[in-house]
């Protein structure tokens, strides 16, 4: 396992982590990665531990078209948002950063331990302010938000309540003068609070890996969409084909046997990734009409 250390006055810092008002003197690093990696255009993609379904789904789509597109995804490896987070951009063949509140020798959650090795062994890096050795504080995560904040160019809350390590984030951008986008959610839900209480504020929406590129000034990858890796998906496209390329989520619900919120997640993945449109309550096919 390769650690290394940068101090903030040696040449290899990251140039925007530098430039908050409280930049830590030092970052350890964990992987084989160059530490130029930091310097490259970053996104953060935060949300809650204790997510919806719907929130994991966005965070693994959001993370993989941001790093399909060319850009690192910066989270902090905790579990719900963080994690799916990681997992999409790995599964977008991109490269990840994870930020710890703990010693990169240490993997926390332990839960986490394979998703952190896999993150080193795809080209990414865990990093810390922590030299090795120092456990996991409860101070310590709120701490280590703003390097999440300060290295990327947007951070990307995906749910949250209404006090939430994720909006602490969220402030550390928008000190550091940096962008700050949110995913809508329901009005009803405990953990949109957080996400819609942004976007009263003024945080951009993020309903789509569109809005996420445009406010780095990336533009989309241009490769085909591909299905989501969801049997729920595959299962909502083959009733649309055989519906003539349209339906309601009443039509597509009785045709697959999915519940209401099996099949919103898919429908939801389904339109971020291009596959459908949903338009005055009709579902329909962008492929085959």
């Amino acid at each position: 396992m390769t650690m290394r250390r940068i101090r903030r006055d040696e040449r290899g810092y990251p140039p925007l982590l530098a430039r908050i008002p409280d930049p830590p003197p030092s970052l350890w690093l964990r992987g084989d990665a160059p530490p130029a990696l930091l310097a490259d255009v970053a996104v953060a993609v935060v949300g809650a531990r204790a997510c919806s379904g719907y929130g994991r789904a966005v965070a693994r789509s959001l993370a993989g078209g941001v790093a399909e597109a060319g850009a690192v995804v910066i989270s902090g490896l905790a579990r719900g948002i963080d994690g799916e987070a990681h997992r999409g951009a790995l599964a977008g063949g991109g490269r990840t950063v994870a930020v710890l509140g703990c010693g990169i020798d240490r993997d926390y959650p332990a839960a986490h331990a394979e998703l952190a090795r896999a993150i080193v062994v795809a080209g990414g890096l865990v990093v810390s302010e922590y030299e090795p050795g120092v456990e996991p504080a409860p101070w310590r995560f709120p701490a280590r938000n703003r390097i999440i904040a300060g290295l990327a160019a947007a951070t990307v809350v995906v749910e949250a309540r209404e006090r939430s390590g994720a909006l602490i984030t969220a402030d550390f951008a928008l000190e550091d003068g940096r962008e700050v986008l949110a995913v809508p959610g329901e009005i009803t839900s405990a953990l949109s609070r957080g996400t819609n209480g942004l976007l009263r504020q003024g945080a951009t929406p993020a309903t789509g890996v569109a809005d996420v590129l445009e406010a780095i000034g990336l533009e989309p990858h241009t490769a085909p969409a591909a299905e989501p890796d969801d049997p729920a998906c595959a299962a909502v496209l083959d009733a649309l084909g055989a519906a003539a390329g349209a339906g309601t989520a009443d039509d597509l619900s009785r045709a697959t046997g999915l519940d209401a919120g099996r099949l919103a997640t898919a429908l939801t993945l389904l339109e971020l990734a291009g596959r459908v449109a949903v338009e005055d309550g009709v579902v329909r096919s962008t492929i085959a009409r």
